[in-house]
């Protein structure tokens, strides 16, 4: 597939800086944030006390300061709260408005090893290319993050993509994202976190964190995040919070995200168990189930 790019508008980076920003960010956030590396860039939820998702975050290490990326949509108000939790620590949150986020869609490694960089990175790790830093999401698709001059580099290494083409490459991979339609709304099991290694189970306490281990060593949910096709073109986009229906008209689910496809759009929905496997519609479209990169659990 073709390199293509996407300048990712509907993204903000955060930062936070300081002494104490690492350890902060580890008493807030899902994932264990002290023992990463400096290339690895995971998502992590952070939750409220009833383990409820307020937010997904991809963490980006950078020498100086560490970045969390995350939709524009409501970034203001979620910089507000997560600042309330400072309290006397080290550590300083803004936006970091010197930083764009691009994605890449497609078969980057030509252009990563022409800058001299190694193209066979994992998922979830980082490559560093002067001021840029390439995070490898899936198997063909990157993030780009660094100061716009450079973003805009990459424009001229590829072809431009459509404005869906990244939230498409995201929900292919069932990565959610919480609009604030949705926010405090799922336990993070639900939304398949800790399948994308999100969730650090051996970590010390964070917000959520007794609700979102009890879940993990006693019960599970009722409900997961799976991927469906909504084929009618001639149907609205679901927004974020939209129902899913069961069968006779039960409410079943509701959308977290989706995006315009080649045919109609694709989408990921929380979805009970038990409506699994029978005809489920959305805004009066049947949906069709398709596959993740991974197994979703029943539990």
């Amino acid at each position: 597939m073709p390199l293509r790019h996407a300048t990712l508008q509907d993204r903000v980076c955060f930062e936070a800086r300081g002494p104490e920003a690492a350890a902060f960010l580890h008493g807030q956030l899902s994932r264990s944030v002290l023992t990463l590396e400096p290339a690895d860039a995971p998502l992590a939820a952070w939750a409220d006390a009833r383990g409820r998702v307020r937010a997904v975050l991809r963490i980006v290490q950078l020498p100086e300061r560490w970045l969390l990326v995350t939709p524009r949509e409501g970034a203001d108000s979620l910089l507000g709260k997560l600042r309330m939790f400072v309290l006397r620590a080290k550590v300083t949150l803004e936006r970091a408005d010197d930083v764009a986020v691009m994605a890449l869609v497609g078969d980057a490694a030509e252009m990563i090893e022409r800058r001299g960089a190694a193209a066979d990175t994992p998922p979830n790790r980082t490559v560093r290319l002067g001021e840029l830093s390439l995070v490898r999401i899936g198997p063909r698709y990157w993030q780009a993050l660094g100061p716009p001059a450079a973003i805009e580099s990459l424009r001229g290494e590829s072809d431009p993509a459509a404005d869906a083409a990244a939230d498409l490459a995201e929900i292919e991979l069932g990565i959610p994202a919480i609009a604030p339609a949705i926010a405090e709304r799922f336990v993070a099991q639900m939304l398949n976190l800790d399948e994308l290694g999100a969730i650090s189970f051996d970590k010390g306490c964070y917000p959520g964190q007794e609700i979102i281990a009890r879940v993990h060593n006693l019960g599970g949910v009722k409900r997961r995040a799976r991927r469906y096709a909504l084929r009618d073109g001639s149907a609205a986009e679901p927004a974020p919070g939209t129902p899913v229906l069961g069968a006779n008209a039960q409410p079943s689910g509701e959308v977290v995200r989706a995006a315009r496809a080649t045919q109609g759009y694709e989408l990921l929905a929380v979805v009970d168990h038990a409506a699994c496997g029978g005809t489920l519609t959305c805004g009066g479209a049947r949906l069709e189930e398709l596959p993740l990169p991974f197994t979703v659990p029943r539990d």
